[in-house]
This record gives C-alpha cells, sequence and structure tokens, in this order.
C-alpha cells in the first residue's frame, strides 16, 4: 500500500502543473474561433470547492466577448480544451491539451436566459444534455479528448427550445480525488443561441454551487487499482449531477438523435455545412439512432455498432 501510495504522489507531483481551461466550440465540425463566445480566464487552475460562489462559470474571467453561438437543435458539438489559453506553451509540451493524469469525467449543462452575452452566473437554473464517464476497459473522457486533440463532443439534443442559453462545460479531475477537497473541477461557459423546433423546457433543474455535496461518490474516491492504474478497477462510476435529459416523447421537428460516449467526430474543419442528410462527418448511424442515414456529402462509414459517420469518400 505504501508503494501505490508513493506511486499516487510521485504523479500527482509530476503533473502539479498539468491544468486545462475550455477555449473554443466547434458546430457540426465548424470551429468558431479562439476564445469566441466562451468565458475564460487566464488561469487555468481548478476549483476544489463544490460550494465556491464562481462554480458556475469559473472565477477570474479575463475573456468574454460579446459573440453568441449558434447552435442548431441536433447538431455535433465540440469543445476544445488547452493547458493555457493558447494551446501548448511550446512545441513539446507534455501537459497540453491536460496533464494525462487528471483522469475524469466531462459533462455539460444549460442554462436558459434571456441575452447570453449579458447575464451573469447568479441565479441561473442547470439542467445536464450530456456526459461522458469511463469505459469498462478503463478509458476517462479526458483520455478521449487527449487523444482527440483537445476535442471533446457531445450532441446538443434535437429537443431543446430554442433561444439563448450558457452552456457549461465541466472537466472533473480525479487523481487525487481520495480525500474530501481533493477533486479538481475546470468548467467554463459559451454563450449560445439554440435554433430549431424543440419543445423541451427542464421540469427540475440544478444550482451552482449546490449541485454537488461535497462527499458526492464521484467526488471523493480513488480511482487507482492495486497496481496503481487509474481505471476506477473495473467499478462502475457514478458521474456527478443529474443524468443527461432524454428527448424521448418530447415533440419536435426533427428526428431525435443519440450520441454514444467514446465515439466522436474527427476534429473540426474551416469547411460550412451542407443540408441535405447528415453533414460532413455527423452522424450517419448506430445503435438507437433516428437521424438521418444518408450524407450531403462523403460517405456513412461505421465506427462501431453505436455510431456510424459521414466521411470523405
Amino acid at each position: 500500500m505504501k508503494a501505490l501510495s508513493a506511486f499516487v504522489t510521485c504523479a500527482l507531483l509530476a503533473a502539479a502543473n498539468g491544468h486545462t481551461i475550455f477555449q473554443k466550440v466547434s458546430v457540426n465540425g465548424v470551429d468558431q474561433g479562439q476564445l469566441k463566445g466562451v468565458r475564460a480566464p487566464d488561469s487555468d487552475y481548478p476549483i476544489q470547492n463544490v460550494n465556491d460562489g464562481n462554480f458556475a462559470c469559473n472565477t477570474g474571467i479575463t475573456h468574454k466577448d460579446n459573440t453568441i453561438i449558434n447552435i442548431p437543435a441536433g447538431a455535433q458539438v465540440g469543445s476544445w480544451w488547452g493547458h493555457v489559453i493558447g494551446g501548448a506553451q511550446s512545441s513539446n509540451d507534455p501537459d497540453n491539451p491536460i496533464a494525462a493524469s487528471h483522469k475524469g469525467p466531462i459533462s455539460v449543462y444549460l442554462a436558459k436566459v434571456d441575452n447570453a452575452a449579458t447575464t451573469g452566473t447568479t441565479g441561473l437554473k442547470w439542467f445536464k444534455i450530456a456526459h461522458d464517464g469511463v469505459t469498462s476497459n478503463g478509458q476517462w473522457a479526458v483520455d478521449r479528448m487527449i487523444s482527440g486533440g483537445g476535442w471533446n463532443y457531445f450532441t446538443m439534443p434535437s429537443c431543446i427550445a430554442p433561444g439563448n442559453y450558457l452552456m457549461r462545460v465541466e472537466l472533473l479531475a480525479l487523481h487525487s480525488a481520495s480525500s474530501a477537497g481533493g477533486a479538481q473541477f475546470y468548467m467554463e461557459c459559451a454563450q449560445i443561441n439554440v435554433t430549431g423546433n424543440g419543445t423541451f423546457k427542464p421540469s427540475s433543474t440544478v444550482s451552482f454551487p449546490g449541485a454537488y455535496p461535497a462527499n458526492d461518490p464521484g467526488i471523493v474516491l480513488s480511482i487507482y487499482d492495486n497496481t496503481g492504474k487509474p481505471t476506477n478497477g473495473g467499478r462502475s462510476y457514478p458521474i456527478p449531477g443529474p443524468a443527461p435529459i432524454s428527448c424521448a416523447g418530447v415533440p419536435t421537428g426533427a428526428p431525435v438523435p443519440t450520441s454514444s460516449p467514446g465515439a466522436p467526430p474527427p476534429p473540426p474543419t474551416t469547411q460550412p455545412p451542407t443540408t441535405g442528410g447528415a453533414p460532413l462527418y455527423g452522424q450517419c448511424g448506430g445503435t438507437g439512432w433516428t437521424g438521418p442515414t444518408s450524407c450531403s456529402q462523403g460517405t456513412c462509414k461505421v465506427s462501431n455498432e453505436w455510431y456510424s459517420q459521414c466521411l470523405p469518400s
């Protein structure tokens, strides 16, 4: 046990500066631009107190413009993370987009607002639209984000009612979470406008701070097995917060897509999406998928049983 403790301590010390900041958004494969519509601080340090007054969108926000990002309901959305503002500190920055030791889940919340560019964060009511935890083979959402070059992907539920929202993306690093106050929360908020014909309005919401108890089993735990590997020991992991909303039974003007953690589309390109069928790099099939099965561009190709996507022919 002493050896395991020493292993963990060394890993923590080596990764002490391996933090991260959510800095930009992509919509259906189109990169919306560095810090465009994203409220971000210069500091990449985490919040470790779940009752911190700035737990909604982070503290010390120094980057904020009036951009509001249009996101169609049902779109594939990406959040891009970098070690510091701008990304890597050098051509060989091992901690970009985050230190590999910082395993954990990624969650996405929305709060309805009148004007996403001007609203404050106090008193907002949040509901979760997506989250990604750990697979049975021990791969975490953070691992998938790192392998995607800093991009984490999710689907904007197609039943979301149109209007302005703040979109809160939260990364929870669990490498030091074995005692209360050890888990590291990284979060920023994007200013978005959802378009479409959705009608969903949440029947229950949460507040930040307030959504997570300090002793939540998804916040205070050791993710290491008896060999020191951060696999969560094959156990199921309870992602903090409520379950993501479901569009089942909610009337919309479009089919309801579902997404599968661990099967993200490729990194965004500068090519605009096209109409008629799924866009290039968009989802076109998979278990439970009820959206378009043809491609407006490219060919629908199977990635795995949960996810097929439109790739260049």
